[in-house]
């Protein structure tokens, strides 16, 4: 995937990546999805991690659009290509960058249960491709604005990219945390 996006394609690989991230998940099992190993994230609290993210960046796409120019303001340059944005996120992690405390999930029990858990995942993701679809354009996406923790103020475009490639940033750390392939 590069270069441009546009809003289905975003969407497509949106649900796509969630899809993907699910299916891989569900295929764990419990005792690797729940393990906590020393000074690293669970399996599960990644995929709390990508609910939390999923369910914050879908205020972006559901509030009030003068809400979010209000708040956020106006760009002053053109939406980054998927490329781009993925280098400048590849970097700040490189250079340190980590989730915000209000991203950060706390440790998942078993007990909390893996259906239950995928479930809120799923629901999260669809929520998220939902509300892109319906209020925003292409046009709209280069238009406004979300502030990101780590990235600063990015177009709603590069909003999504990010949340597409956050999934699949994640399923690789869960895949490696499992033994298996990145």
């Amino acid at each position: 995937m590069t270069g441009h996006l546009n809003i289905q394609d975003i969407v497509k690989f949106l649900r796509l990546s969630g899809t993907e991230f699910y299916e891989y998940c569900q295929g764990l099992p419990e005792e690797v999805l729940f393990a906590q190993p020393a000074g690293k994230w669970s399996a599960a609290q990644q995929v709390k991690h990508l609910i939390i993210s999923a369910n914050n960046t879908r205020l972006a796409y559901s509030l009030p659009k003068f809400i979010v120019r209000l708040v956020v303001g106006k760009p002053n340059r053109n939406s980054r290509n998927y490329d781009e944005l993925v280098a400048k996120y590849t970097k700040k992690l490189q250079e340190g960058g980590r989730a915000s405390a209000r991203f950060v999930p706390k440790p998942v029990p078993a007990s909390y249960g893996k259906e239950k858990l995928l479930q809120q995942f799923n629901t999260a993701m669809e929520r998220l491709a939902v509300s892109i679809e319906k209020k925003w354009t292409d046009l709209l996406l280069d238009n406004y604005l979300a502030p990101h923790p780590l990235l600063g103020k990015i177009t709603l475009r590069e909003l999504g990219y990010f949340t597409i490639h956050h999934t699949h940033h994640h399923l690789k750390s869960i895949r490696a945390l499992a033994g298996g392939n990145g």
